[in-house]
């Protein structure tokens, strides 16, 4: 007599469970390791980057694998002009964003709108001044150090950065700036407001004024 096979179904709710925790364990592994979220909540970076854009972030970009797939995984040296997300030296639970500008052993020197490298100017083309005595302002000569970086702001009349609290650290460093997936007209204030009742007003404002101040020709903007 042949053995009776018996075929055990699953039930929709467990299905659905189990749907659920997978779709949570691959987006916790994208956040971790692949992808972030990151909000510009400052004009630092303006006119590329404006307040209330919404970037997301390649953390994978300048990974430090050193095992035998080093060679075949997309990462990539860090070089000048690349948008980095990096904690902020001072208080590393605050995430910057900034362009970067230094590499380690190089002299960084700023004489009114000109940033020498090693004594060579950069040339640029992405920066924004908005005050006329900035032209007479000099920062420098910062020797860079090996294992950290020169990071400025494209707004070089409003940005903190390291002309101000120094460098960057390499284990700081997030990952590279990709694109704009959302960008949403935000007041220059809104960061400083951080209690409850502000969070409402900022979510009500977004559910009511969703389609007029989003910034559609932003979306899917790839940074430069």
């Amino acid at each position: 007599m042949e053995p009776q096979q018996v075929e055990f179904k699953k039930s929709t709710a467990r299905e659905y469970f189990e749907s659920i925790v997978i779709t949570a364990i691959i987006a916790l592994f994208a956040t971790t390791f692949v992808v972030q979220a990151f909000k510009i909540p400052t004009g630092s970076m303006e006119s590329n980057l404006l307040i209330g854009d919404h970037l997301l972030v390649n953390k994978f970009a300048y990974g430090q694998y050193s095992g035998p797939l080093a060679k075949i995984l997309p990462y990539k040296e860090l070089k000048r002009g690349d948008v980095i997300v990096f904690k902020y030296p001072n208080s590393p639970e605050v995430a910057y964003v900034k362009r970067l500008i230094g590499l380690p052993g190089e002299k960084v020197e700023m004489v009114g709108r000109t940033v020498y490298i090693n004594d060579k100017p950069l040339q640029e083309n992405y920066t924004q001044y908005i005050e006329s005595t900035s032209l007479y302002d000099r920062y420098g000569p910062f020797y860079v150090p090996e294992g950290k970086y020169f990071a400025m702001g494209d707004n070089r009349d409003n940005s903190q950065d390291s002309r101000f609290w120094g460098y960057v650290p390499r284990d700081h460093i997030v990952g590279k700036a990709l694109a704009i997936y959302w960008s949403y007209e935000t007041p220059r204030d809104e960061y400083l407001q951080t209690n409850l009742s502000d969070r409402l007003k900022q979510f009500a404002d977004v559910f009511l004024n969703f389609f007029t101040k989003t910034r559609w020709s932003r979306t899917l903007k790839v940074i430069r």
